[in-house]
């Protein structure tokens, strides 16, 4: 006989958990108990949104469930913006929420919420486990469905009484993957499909990839000479300095990529969904009908016509298709081979960041420094803004595992996928890019990154505004500003009095030797650029968007 707590934890150490990402609560006391005595792993996180993004990093990475606790009420709600990005970015989480007693159910009791109701349209599946006699069935299912299809968040709510209630019940067993894989009719037709095409192009996106595939995938790209684009915030999926790289599909996207995807007779999309951004705005690929021929790849056969009607459609797995398909080899020389050399000249070109702007900091030099100081396997996290626009386009990813950033285009992202990422890769660089908003709405982990002695780097672009809604602000409603301007605190001194490091760089020349002495303290660092709001984007100021220059 076992509590309903020390089911849940021996479930998780069957299904392979190594660390688990909370905010403790009354509500699942009964775990943290069974926790005391299991190898897992505890990370005690300041905010339930740091902590469900955490997990949401962990899955990124790793590819397995990020697992998160939280308590009822606000600690679930507080969550829901990690699930949202889990779900919008086809990430594996797990989130157990500790629920009122079954008693008080369906009386509002305090903290009480339908979390079926409340998560039913931003996670993949919702359940409350009502006996603990079940616990080792709907947690193993739990991770089944986190990780097969397209994958994406779990949410389990967790009754106080089930937990400390005695129950017996079978040994927890863990899932079995399942895995989808491409027919030989289906690469039959892939083949074909390409050896007709005179334009072809190749999108590499979602989830379910690992450094095998990426591999096999650059196998595939050179044997065929195939131009390849990674879709938004996916960019890890391939060396940007290989030459058949074209660019990221994505936000701002490079004028001469965007044309180049229009104009393509043939379109091989594989593992993404080719959503709203990635599509820019679905012109790049016409929904429900595209220009082109489209192939499309995906783990999910619901994904599979459901935006886009594909000429051919492969319900696999990106990992098991590249496998699969990473023996063919065209019929004759593809006829594309200068058009992909073009590209990846017109991408260099993209990425290469301008010296100059206005302000006594320049963005562009401090990329160029860091392309050049960072090793290929540093980790680069962030949130959602204009800044975020620097590290994208002038960042040239090398390697899997190496980018944690929200599809969803979530703010607060970036601090709490660097604490979650140093944890697991505690002998890389890992380092966190935030504006002065998206910092300070997940900015308390980095007290997290103190307790646990991971040394970060955050960089945080202060330019005292919210920096894209004010662009947007301008260009539609130009001079009449409101809600964007904001009052910032001394992130340096800020980082200091949690216990790290903080430098403040106002002149382009500061960031190189501030940026080392945070990196050789040895500590969680926070460096901030002290940024000319007019520097908004890299080609564009302020003045011009507001004036329509």
């Amino acid at each position: 006989m076992k509590t309903g707590g020390q089911l849940i934890v021996d479930a998780l150490e069957a299904n392979g958990t190594d660390r688990i990402y909370c905010v403790p609560g009354e509500s699942y006391l009964a775990v943290l108990d069974a926790l005391h005595d299991s190898p897992i792993r505890t990370i005690v996180c300041r905010q339930e949104g740091g902590a469900a993004m955490m997990a949401d990093c962990h899955g990124r990475l790793t590819g397995k469930p990020g697992i998160c606790f939280v308590t009822r009420g606000p600690g679930a709600t507080n969550a829901s913006a990690g699930i949202h990005i889990a779900m919008q970015d086809s990430v594996p989480v797990i989130l157990f929420i500790g629920q009122v007693a079954s008693h008080a159910k369906q009386r509002e009791a305090f903290q009480e919420v339908d979390y079926v109701r409340f998560f039913g349209d931003i996670a993949k599946w919702v359940v409350e486990i009502d006996d603990a006699a079940r616990i080792p069935e709907f947690v193993t299912r739990a991770f089944a469905v986190a990780t097969s299809g397209r994958p994406g968040p779990v949410v389990i709510s967790l009754p106080e009484d089930m937990l400390t209630s005695l129950a017996e019940a079978p040994a927890a067993l863990p899932h079995t993957p399942v895995e989808t894989r491409p027919g030989e009719a289906e690469l039959d037709a892939l083949e074909k499909l390409l050896n007709k095409a005179k334009r072809p192009f190749v999108i590499l996106g979602g989830t379910r990839w690992d450094a095998a595939a990426v591999a096999r995938m650059r196998t595939i790209a050179e044997a065929w000479s195939l131009p390849v684009g990674c879709s938004f915030r996916r960019q890890m999926l391939f060396d940007h300095l290989h030459p058949n790289y074209a660019g990221d599909v994505g936000i701002g996207i490079n004028p001469k990529l965007a044309t180049a995807i229009k104009q393509a007779d043939l379109v091989l999309l594989i593992g993404g969904r080719m959503g709203e951004m990635p599509s820019s705005d679905y012109t790049l690929l016409k929904s429900p009908y595209p220009d082109q021929s489209l192939v499309h790849v995906h783990a999910d056969a619901s994904e599979l016509g459901r935006v886009y009607r594909p000429t051919l459609a492969i319900n696999a797995s990106p990992s098991a298709f590249v496998e699969a398909f990473a023996g063919r080899k065209p019929a004759a020389s593809p006829v594309w081979t200068d058009e992909t050399a073009k590209l990846h000249a017109a991408y260099l070109d993209w990425s290469t960041p301008p010296e100059s702007g206005p302000g006594a900091v320049q963005m562009g030099p401090i990329m160029n420094y860091l392309e050049k100081m960072l090793p290929d396997d540093a980790i680069l996290t962030n949130g959602a803004g204009n800044y975020a626009t620097w590290v994208h386009r002038f960042h040239r990813s090398r390697r899997f595992a190496t980018q944690a950033a929200p599809t969803s285009g979530s703010m607060g992202y970036g601090t709490p996928a660097a604490v979650a990422a140093k944890e697991l890769f505690p002998e890389r660089d890992v380092i966190a890019f935030a504006g002065d908003g998206c910092f300070l709405m997940n900015g308390q982990e980095f007290a997290t990154a103190v307790q646990y002695d991971l040394p970060i780097i955050v960089v945080v672009v202060n330019n005292g505004i919210y920096g894209t809604i004010r662009m947007h602000q301008e260009r539609e409603y130009p001079g009449r500003v409101v809600a964007t301007d904001l009052k910032n605190p001394d992130f340096a001194a800020l980082a200091r009095a949690y216990g790290g490091h903080g430098e403040t760089v106002e002149k382009t020349a500061d960031f190189a030797p501030a940026f080392e002495r945070a990196r050789a303290s040895g500590k969680p660092s926070i460096v901030e650029i002290r940024l000319d709001p007019e520097a908004i984007t890299p080609t564009r100021t302020m003045t011009q968007i507001r004036d329509r220059t």
